[in-house]
């Protein structure tokens, strides 16, 4: 490995935040846009100490909240570099609430981000490449290409002729029959 190259450690981001009333709705639960704000700051964290620059958020791939944060609790974020690709590259995100009174932890969200990495003149620039270690990495590394290109064929930025990692699962999504969809089998 030349002195460029980053692992994943190197990007990882630990971030904790108490959930307050104000960041709170009406239920005492903490609000999405809020929980989103420190996830893209956490995301952000990440992303520069890859690329040793100034980053940006690109877009938000996939966001899941699965259960709330209630007033109290101790939010956890934990955020990492998959993938860096040109000038771009996949941030990770994990979210716990952690219950002080009970000692209890739970998973509560996760979301996938793309950042890009800009020079002095707010240009994208390139970045260090992601040697990743472990398999867990490796997987991560390797579905973080398909997730690109699935994401670039439907922003119509790379054609299916194109895709190199996600040709064949774009090819099976696109012709897959009609009668296979659930909202045939009712008809």
């Amino acid at each position: 490995m030349t002195g460029n190259v980053k692992t994943v450690a190197n990007s990882r981001c630990i971030m904790t935040e108490i959930v307050l009333p104000n960041d709170t709705n009406g239920l005492g639960r903490m609000m999405g846009g809020r929980l989103m704000y420190l996830m893209d700051k956490c995301a952000a964290i990440s992303a520069q100490r890859h690329a040793n620059c100034v980053c940006v958020t690109a877009s938000v791939n996939m966001m899941e909240f699965q259960t709330p944060i209630h007033q109290g609790e101790i939010v956890i974020i934990e955020g990492w570099v998959n993938r860096a690709f040109r000038t771009s590259m996949e941030i990770e995100l994990v979210v716990f609430a952690e219950n002080p009174r009970t000692h209890t932890r739970r998973k509560c969200n996760q979301a996938i981000f793309t950042f890009v990495a800009l020079d002095e003149s707010m240009r994208p620039t390139p970045i260090p490449p992601l040697q990743p270690e472990t398999q867990t990495e490796r997987a991560r590394y390797e579905q973080a290409a398909k997730r690109r290109e699935v994401r670039l064929y439907f922003s119509e930025r790379l054609a299916l002729n194109d895709a190199t990692t996600a040709k064949e699962d774009l090819l099976s999504v696109l012709t897959a029959p009609e009668q296979d969809s659930p909202a045939h089998k009712d008809s």
